[in-house]
């Protein structure tokens, strides 16, 4: 991943996740390590706006999970349930498809990075909301020091690097 400074506030690093998207060999390898830690119950990838539809994609076409796109306000035509939350640099929100996750379904939450952990806090509460079990919160790349895992307690968190 490559790092950006002051981006999208200023003091804020943002993790570039493209040059991972555009080495086919380490898509391969981190979709690959992604699936390896997710549980085996797991039916349904809820993958979170935007970078996750690329990991969620991937996972779900190469080992045949659903996938429910999480998405920013605005997006979908039909929102079943919507959490706003706060990120380390502002509050953001995070809308589920009306009728994509059915009670019962075992569902495994994917993103690119865990910071502070609002973001998929949200989106735990979404799944579960809708009567989904969340299976775990599968990640590339864990910023430590920002705490979010302390946001998941109780939840299976998965990060292939923490820094």
């Amino acid at each position: 991943m490559r790092e950006v400074p002051d981006f999208p506030k200023p003091g804020v690093v943002f993790r570039d996740f493209t040059p991972v998207l555009t080495d086919p060999d380490a898509l391969r390898a981190v979709v690959d390590a992604l699936q390896d830690k997710i549980d085996d119950s797991t039916q349904v990838i809820a993958a979170i706006e935007s970078r996750g539809f690329l990991l969620g994609a991937a996972l779900g076409y190469g080992w045949r999970y659903g996938v429910v796109p999480l998405r920013k306000p605005g997006k979908l035509p039909v929102v079943a349930d919507s959490v706003s939350y706060e990120l380390e640099y502002g509050t953001a929100s995070l809308e589920l498809p009306a009728g994509a996750i059915q009670p019962g379904q075992r569902v495994v939450v994917v993103d690119d990075v865990l910071a502070t952990g609002g973001t998929a806090e949200a989106a735990c509460a979404l799944v579960e909301r809708a009567g989904g079990i969340v299976t775990g919160v599968s990640v590339v790349l864990e910023i430590a020091a920002l705490g979010g895992r302390s946001r998941l307690a109780g939840r299976e968190v998965n990060a292939l690097l923490a820094v």
